[in-house]
């Protein structure tokens, strides 16, 4: 089969791999229908990260079954899936407790590399949801988005908890950032301020359900919050970025008392004890759990409530993925799928 891999900051190649076949019998192949590149995907593509490659790259995938292990109960050869970016039982305590991403039995789904045309997923029964039938091919975007960007958006403003009669503040205008915003609206804030400086993504903020934006940044951008809320900040907010600067403007916009869910991939950050003590912030975040949301989010999709594939303006054949690379890379591009 083919797949994208990584050689080395900024080289990445889609060459042939070795077609997945199953190695536990938990485990499930699929025939990937749609996949695409994470923003978590350019730390090792520009070098933040250690590149030990070559290595097999995308961790967000849709597909439909191929094959089931003999211990799969709930799938069947056939079956259209979304899956989360982290296979897990969803039996343990862990799991149960809603925190699937931190289950004991964890499996990076990056590990196996799903831009590619078939991918084996461990757990299946735990990690995988089934739709309904086969879903229409213009849902397939969003559907894709549920199994990261979408789960992880609306983690984001859970953990921030977000509400009725409360004002949001997302920091990040990336796809994480701009379906926080949607999940905000879904969640029934009654104010929420988009964080941008781009004007398509402050277009797309605002379809998602953005009232207010604004463009300053780092201590800037958390004065211009709190100049908003009568000097007090925000009730929640979410901050989708993941470095020393996004995560003080998030904690900075936030009101005593207030909730930060933070959902970006923490790079290099280091909290002041002593501002944070007073600050009376509570900070809940990490890696999505998105088989929690998986359900609801799939509903609500299949039901055209909401449209997260907005998200991805650009599509591609899983040919040209080093394209889709480059264009996130050098921001002309908001999220890249790719079509195996």
């Amino acid at each position: 089969m083919r797949g994208a891999i990584i050689h080395a900051p900024g080289d990445v190649r889609v060459e042939e791999r070795p077609d997945p076949e199953l190695v536990e019998p938990t485990d499930a192949v699929i025939e990937v229908t749609a996949t695409c590149v994470c923003g978590s995907d350019l730390w090792p593509y520009r070098g933040i990260e250690d590149v030990h490659g070559p290595a097999p790259m995308g961790h967000e995938y849709v597909g439909v079954v191929r094959e089931v292990g003999s211990d799969v109960s709930t799938l069947q050869e056939g079956d259209f899936v979304v899956g989360s970016f982290f296979a897990s039982d969803n039996t343990c305590e862990i799991c149960l407790a809603g925190y699937q991403s931190r289950c004991v039995d964890a499996r990076p789904m990056g590990a196996i590399g799903t831009q590619a045309q078939f991918a084996r997923i461990p757990l299946a029964d735990g990690t995988l949801v089934a739709t309904p039938g086969m879903p229409d091919d213009d849902l397939i975007p969003g559907l894709l988005a549920a199994s990261d960007v979408l789960g992880t958006g609306w983690f984001g403003a859970s953990a921030a908890e977000v509400g009725p009669r409360k004002t949001v503040a997302v920091v990040g205008d990336g796809a994480v950032g701009l379906l926080a915003v949607l999940a905000a609206r879904q969640l029934g804030a009654e104010r929420i301020i988009a964080m941008s400086r781009h004007d398509d993504r402050q277009t797309l903020a605002r379809e998602f359900g953005a009232t207010d934006i604004v463009s300053e940044r780092g201590e800037a951008g958390a004065a211009r919050i709190r100049e908003l809320t009568n000097g007090l900040g925000a009730h929640s907010v979410v901050e989708a970025v993941g470095t020393q600067e996004s995560m003080m403007q998030a904690i900075r916009s936030t009101r005593p008392g207030g909730h930060v869910g933070y959902v970006g991939v923490s790079h290099g950050v280091q909290l002041p004890g002593d501002e944070l003590f007073f600050s009376e912030v509570h900070l809940h975040g990490g890696p999505a759990p998105v088989r929690r949301f998986l359900p609801r989010l799939i509903d609500l999709i299949l039901s055209r409530q909401i449209d997260p594939g907005k998200v991805f303006d650009l599509d591609l054949p899983l040919d040209r993925a080093a394209d889709g690379y480059r264009a996130m890379d050098e921001r002309r591009a908001i999220k890249a799928l790719l079509r195996p």
